[in-house]
Formats: C-alpha cells, structure tokens, sequence
C-alpha cells in the first residue's frame, strides 16, 4: 500500500519512492516465490497497427503465503467458494496494461494461487499469451462478441470511449459462470499495490455494486441540458443521492444483477440515447451506468481509485495523486503511461507503473 503526502507542484520520481511504504520498496511480498524462469522472454506474435510484435517476459510464479488455502492446480473449479474472482479485458490496443494489471494483483496479494481471473476478449488468440506469461495462473477467457452492442453505441468525446469492449463489464453476469455470483471488475490502464482480498471483502448490503464514490465532483456535467430539461430523463434520479463514480473499478454482486435484470436495464438507456432527438450525454459507456446505479452504490474507500493519472480525455496531461492511502494507481484519461514511457516523455508517477511491465519489443 501506498501514504502519499500532498507537495506544491508534481511528484518526483524520487519523491514519490520515499514516501512508499516498506512493503511496496521489497516489491514482491515476502511469501512469494518467484520461478527460475523469471528472465525469459516469450512472444506473441500478433501485429500492432505499427506491424511489430508482442514480447513479454514470463512472470514469477508466485505462491500463497502459509496461512492460505493452496488448491492443487489440476483440482481447482471456478466454482470453487474460497476464490477471487477478477474480471479484465484483453485486446492488442490495452494488451500492456491489462498484463500489467495482473502482474500487480499477483505481487501484492497474499493468496495469488486464490485469485480466478476472468478475460475478456474481442478475438480469439489470447489464451496461449496468458498461459505463457502466466504458466500458473487460474483463468478463463471468454469471447465478447463486438456486434452485441455496436449498435448502441454512440459517438464520444474520445474515439476510445467506443471501442465495444469497454461495454464488455455491462455482460459479466451472463458470460460468466452462473456459480461465480461476485467479481471485481478493473480496467487495464492501472495497478494494484494493496491486496486484491481487501477489495473483495467489501460488503455491499443491499446494493448490486460498490465503487468510491466521488460526491463533490459536478455530476449534471455527465448530461447534457436536454437531459436535464426534460423531466422524463432527469426524473430518474428523483428520490437518489447521485454521485459520480467511476466505473474502471468495481465489486459486482452478479446473483442480484441476474436477478433485477441489470444488463437490461443498461441497454435501454442507451437505446434512448440513439434514439432521442437530442443526445442525453456524451461520455461513453458511463452514463448508463450513472442512471443506472447512482446513487445506490456501496461506498468504497477511495484508496482503491485514485483515478484520472491519465490526465483529460482530450490533452491526457500530467496528474497528481490525492493526498492520503493508495491501494490502487488508475491511469484513466487519454495518456496512457506505457505510450509516455516509451515516446521519453513521461509523467512523474509514470515510474510507479513501470515496474509492473512485462513488455518489450522482439529482436
């Protein structure tokens, strides 16, 4: 876990390393062991819009520390109670991150042989890379047919905010097994330094999901003023408390999301938006799920999101860290720390995610 400490201006790198806590400076966590493999190098050959090639190091294998169950890997079921279960996405666009993001989880649980993650995928292929980066990771991949919401979505400030897959989250409960009733779900633009178990014990009482909630931000920005004139849109939020929260990190309780429908009620918002003479919002997949769940969400301690390090979705500028606990380093917005990296130019805390990375280009 991370304490950060406000200071005029952005971190430095160096700063920034001091105020780590002693469990992040080790790195790995004591109980894991890492595999004698840990410097070889595997490659996937799927081309990138630039013609090159995937290459990403094998991980460590890391084991559960003693006091955790260690399931016999040829024993294992995703039904299995004592799991957590992780949803992500995979495709070539965000492929660095979402191996990064595994890496992470992976480094700072306690019981990384007790973690089940769930891809999400538009293609087939990226089994075979999982295995190879991964040789003992619990996980199933599961296909995410784009045309099932291609025709809802619509046009957003940033052509990324359209890409099918990020509406992928909205289909969790049917693609997943019936047996897993409970998932994080997190985006592939950060990292976890905490570990994930906290997370996954959040109680969630009465509520279907649990997210930080962000209650001072200006939440009528997320909808447009036809939205807010027209009492047959904004009268759904009458009787809520709505707060923005963002979506890229969530708990899921996918038995009361089967069971209320929720999927269901996602798409006919957004069939309002293509079919209203005026746009209700602007900003991609999130506002259905604003007029959706605002407002009766599980509140979470915003250590697991400190999101926006990715700067606006426009400019995708540097950004600093709120004050307080870090469990969770979220790079949503337009900059992407893996691009920074690579074209020189990257942010201060940039340098928290790179030790994350598995990637480097085949020779």
């Amino acid at each position: 876990m991370l304490w950060i400490m406000r200071f005029s201006g952005f971190f430095s790198a160096a700063m920034v390393m001091i105020v780590l806590s002693p469990s992040f400076q080790s790195f790995p966590p004591a109980e894991a062991i890492r595999s004698s493999h840990a410097d070889s190098v595997l490659r996937f050959s799927t081309p990138t819009h630039s013609g090159d090639k995937f290459s990403f190091r094998r991980a460590p294998a890391f084991r559960n520390a003693g006091e955790c169950r260690s399931p016999k890997a040829e024993n294992y079921s995703v039904c299995d109670p004592s799991l957590v279960h992780v949803a992500i996405t995979l495709d070539v666009e965000y492929l660095r991150g979402s191996v990064a993001a595994v890496h992470s989880v992976l480094q700072h649980t306690k019981c990384p042989e007790s973690v089940f993650f769930h891809f999400l995928v538009p293609e087939i292929g990226f089994q075979s890379l999982v295995r190879s980066t991964f040789p003992e990771l619990k996980f199933n991949v599961y296909y995410f047919d784009p045309e099932r919401v291609r025709n809802l979505i619509s046009s957003s400030v940033r052509q990324a905010l359209e890409q099918p897959l990020n509406y992928a989250r909205n289909y969790l409960a049917d693609l997943l097994e019936t047996c897993v009733t409970r998932v994080i779900y997190l985006d592939s633009d950060l990292v976890v330094v905490d570990d994930i178990s906290k997370l996954w014990s959040t109680k969630l009482g009465r509520k279907t999901i649990g997210a930080p909630e962000y209650c001072h931000a200006n939440f009528t920005k997320y909808f447009t003023s036809h939205f807010w004139s027209n009492s047959r849109f904004s009268g759904v939020f009458s009787g809520r408390s709505p707060c923005y929260f963002n979506t890229g990190v969530m708990v899921m309780d996918l038995g009361k999301w089967r069971r209320f429908g929720y999927t269901r009620r996602i798409e006919r918002w957004m069939e309002v938006q293509k079919t209203s003479s005026s746009r209700i919002y602007e900003l991609g997949s999130l506002p259905p799920f604003l007029l959706v769940f605002a407002g009766h969400v599980a509140p979470i301690e915003h250590r697991w999101n400190q999101h926006g390090l990715g700067g606006d979705n426009v400019r995708g500028s540097c950004r600093d860290l709120h004050p307080g606990p870090v469990s969770l380093l979220h790079w949503s917005g337009s900059g992407k720390p893996w691009l920074r990296l690579d074209s020189k130019q990257p942010c201060p805390l940039d340098s928290l995610w790179a030790p994350y990375d598995l990637y480097g280009h085949s020779t």
